[in-house]
């Protein structure tokens, strides 16, 4: 029997309370909860923002469209039952919605009789339904709830990413599921071999330029088919087009920080964007390690991360968020946001000077502190150097640390963000932001991106327990999970 839901019922009242006046969990839960154990719940939470042939939710903006299954909207989220947002999240992102299969592909989900985990088969097909409706080029970022493009941006990071989403899946599809990946990765990749050393739309969707988070994931991409097992088709320019990001990535690099988006011809170290925007660094140099190919051992991504980080938790910065004073007495956080010129809160119609911190942010900062401790761990070496330094410093590992002492510090300082993030939450729901200043929830709720980072996060904290290709992004032989 279908159900049909509009997202007005999918989302729970919140008894006259606004969003961004949200309830948090008691004060010692950030302390006791079992993150492992709190991740199995937020699978939950996130599998309740993606659609199947029994689960259909109705279009806000035309009435009268339902979902196809497999969609994964950004957030059940629209002006009208969300005040005081005035973003309407229910679409498919194609970057979220892969990062959200993903860990789908980690959850251990079972699949039918003789056939594949349903999630992940509606995933591929509405996978390659989009692609067949993307307008004006097969980067469009952004679809209806039935796979239909709409007015938005071309961004190049999507199709890789899908291509990675849909190689972590394909052992868990049934074969003619499996068919419909190959065509997906396979049309991806021809289309990516075209675009790879040209500007795009980048992560934030708020500039065009050359994008290190774009190259970071689109490198990834290449070396995981190049590595393939399963029959999917390597072009040969694949070769090339893996040596040549390699050397752009490091073009980025302006002698302090990697830069998020380079102008084209410009030359190296030079941003597209003015510096008075305040847009260095920018935490989707993070991102980019988490999703894509810069190793977390990398001393240039580190030193960019030290400046992150204390940009938004030194009490003396311009970009320092109050509540991580608050957090700190509390032994938890601090929460990160995207960049220190931000002014997004949901309200496009009323900008805030600053910003505020980001729920997946913060956890893909947790998640570069896991995968660092990880690789110390298995090399027994710290990546110390005049450029980490500062890195280290900030979570108390000096030149004369031990490897074992470093990880162990490295992880602490992951688990304080993720305890930052659980402790202002909404019960356990994520939405996309936090108030800088009093910690409560902002933007749009229960966010599907949130989610993800966070389970993202903890499957990194503990050392084997990744995906095939994950760390770092290293590529697998076989293309299946280690489990």
């Amino acid at each position: 029997m279908n159900i049909t839901n509009t997202i007005h019922h999918t989302t729970r009242a919140r008894a006259g309370v606004p969003l961004a006046l949200g309830r948090q969990p008691p004060k010692a839960a950030h302390q006791q909860t079992d993150l492992a154990a709190l991740a199995n719940y937020l699978v939950l939470l996130m599998l309740r923002n993606v659609t199947s042939d029994g689960y259909i939710i109705e279009d806000p903006e035309n009435p009268g469209q339902y979902s196809a299954p497999g969609c994964v909207v950004a957030a059940p989220s629209f002006p009208t039952n969300t005040p005081g947002v005035d973003q309407d999240y229910v679409y498919n992102w194609v970057r979220d919605a892969a990062i959200t299969a993903m860990e789908i592909a980690a959850a251990g989900l079972p699949s039918t009789q003789g056939g594949g985990v349903p999630a992940l088969v509606d995933y591929v097909s509405f996978a390659r339904l989009c692609q067949m409706n993307a307008h004006p080029t097969l980067g469009h970022a952004c679809f209806t709830v039935a796979g239909q493009s709409r007015p938005w941006t071309e961004q190049d990071d999507g199709p890789a990413i899908q291509t990675l989403a849909v190689l972590r899946a394909y052992h868990q599809l049934d074969g003619p599921t499996q068919a419909i990946a190959k065509q997906v990765i396979e049309t991806n990749v021809t289309y990516l071999l075209g675009v790879y050393q040209e500007p795009t739309t980048n992560l934030w969707e708020e500039h065009e330029g050359l994008s290190f988070f774009a190259r970071s994931v689109s490198l990834r991409c290449f070396r995981e088919v190049a590595a393939n097992a399963d029959g999917i088709a390597v072009p040969t320019e694949t070769t090339a087009a893996i040596a040549w990001l390699e050397g752009a990535l490091q073009d980025h690099w302006n002698g302090s920080y990697y830069v998020t988006m380079l102008a084209p011809g410009a030359g190296p170290g030079i941003s597209v964007i003015p510096t008075e925007l305040g847009y260095d660094p920018n935490i989707d140099i993070v991102s980019a390690s988490i999703y894509g190919a810069v190793p977390a051992t990398d001393t240039k991504l580190l030193a960019t991360a030290a400046r992150l980080r204390s940009q938004w938790a030194d009490p003396v910065s311009k970009a320092f968020y109050p509540i991580n004073g608050a957090d700190q007495a509390r032994g938890i956080g601090p929460l990160l946001g995207r960049y220190p010129g931000d002014t997004y809160d949901g309200d496009v119609a009323h900008p805030v000077s600053g910003g505020h911190p980001w729920a997946l942010c913060t956890c893909n900062f947790a998640e570069l502190y896991y995968r660092l401790a990880n690789d110390i761990d298995q090399a027994q070496t710290v990546p110390f150097d005049t450029l980490s330094e500062d890195f280290f410093a900030q979570v108390g590992v000096t030149n004369v640390t031990s490897a074992s002492d470093a990880a162990s510090a490295l992880r602490s300082a992951g688990d304080a963000m993720l305890r930052a993030v659980v402790y202002h939450s909404d019960r356990y729901e994520l939405s996309e932001q936090f108030d800088g200043t009093s910690g409560y929830e902002k933007s749009v709720h229960d966010l599907t991106w949130s989610y993800a980072s966070f389970l993202s996060a903890v499957r990194a904290r503990s050392s084997g327990n990744t995906l095939p290709g994950e760390a770092d992004g290293k590529p697998a032989r076989n293309g299946r999970s280690k489990k």
